[in-house]
């Protein structure tokens, strides 16, 4: 449908960073995560921090899979994306970027009335060589369903003292990615589990309790059906929105190239301020006010700070579809 993913992707990652931190209980929204990428301000700076980390992880890591010599889909490139993950947020005391040398464990509050211990941790190391050689392996199972089995083995070892929920997650879409399934990230997983999160739970529970990797399998197939079907429905309606927009803004009396240019870069820049707006056009602080000014006439762009000086403006129908889940 569209002449490049990048109409898509920066939205679309965002999303899933924003969704698998809030099965962790991080509170932010999307509107806040993109505000704080171009003004360093947000209400809720620590949960938009873990957000916006997530995301860092996830750009550095696949930067390292697409280099020729980059670090390849092991233990190593999951320590440095937990290392991006953990920076200057609640976790950053928690051993960032290397695997646990002390027990853990989920829920309760101590190993003795826990809901899970993991592995003891002079265990663990072995385990995550297990688990990488078998990644790079010649299992015979269809990817998808080894990426499914990869992370309920990744969330029951627990390598990390904090952060495996989200890098399991992250896992998922590098290995659909490593494995040529996708050429970018534009499965957005979380929000098929985050929807049914009580399930997820009992269904990494049920595998380690019994051996249930069948009922596993089964429900995380039908949360990746269920994330391309969101995820198809989303870009076919950005793409109607994009174009009846552009269509919009070309039919109005006067409209400026700037102002089209500016258009054009808002899906991979959906909030922007008068220096972010100039610094992508490369033209005058005058000339970037007309064309903001343009955009929200047309309305497309909507001032969201409420402010005189300062402001900040949002493509805020592009943001609402992508949120209207």
């Amino acid at each position: 449908m569209v002449p490049s993913s990048e109409w898509f992707l920066y939205g679309f990652v965002r999303k899933e960073a924003l969704v698998s931190s809030e099965i962790e209980g991080t509170q932010a929204t999307l509107q806040d995560v993109l505000t704080f990428e171009v003004t360093n301000r947000a209400d809720r700076p620590d949960d938009v921090r873990e957000v916006c980390n997530y995301v860092d992880a996830m750009e550095f890591a696949r930067a390292e899979i697409a280099r020729p010599r980059g670090v390849p889909l092991s233990s190593r490139l999951l320590c440095g994306a937990h290392k991006r993950l953990m920076r200057g947020t609640r976790g950053a005391g928690k051993m960032p970027g290397a695997i646990r040398r002390s027990q853990n464990w989920i829920g309760g509050s101590r190993p003795g009335n826990a809901r899970f211990v993991p592995p003891p941790p002079e265990a663990v190391p072995a385990l995550m060589a297990d688990l990488e050689k078998w990644l790079h392996g010649t299992d015979p199972l269809p990817p998808l369903v080894k990426a499914g089995l990869a992370h309920v083995q990744f969330e029951t070892i627990h390598p990390f003292l904090d952060g495996n929920g989200r890098i399991g997650r992250l896992l998922i879409a590098l290995l659909l990615e490593h494995w040529g399934l996708l050429r970018s990230p534009m499965l957005y997983l979380s929000l098929a589990l985050k929807r049914r999160q009580a399930e997820y739970y009992a269904q990494l529970t049920a595998v380690r309790a019994s051996g249930d990797w069948e009922g596993w399998t089964e429900f995380f197939l039908e949360c990746v059906r269920e994330a391309a079907d969101d995820g198809v429905r989303v870009a076919e309606r950005l793409f109607a929105q994009l174009g009846e927009d552009r269509a919009r803004l070309m039919r109005r009396a006067g409209v400026t190239i700037p102002a089209v240019r500016l258009f054009d870069l808002l899906p991979s820049n959906p909030v922007v301020t008068l220096a972010h707006a100039t610094a992508l056009i490369e033209v005058s602080k005058p000339t970037v006010l007309k064309a903001i000014s343009a955009l929200e006439d047309a309305g497309i762009l909507v001032e969201t700070s409420g402010k005189s000086r300062d402001r900040v403006y949002a493509y805020q129908k592009y943001l609402d579809i992508l949120t209207d889940e």
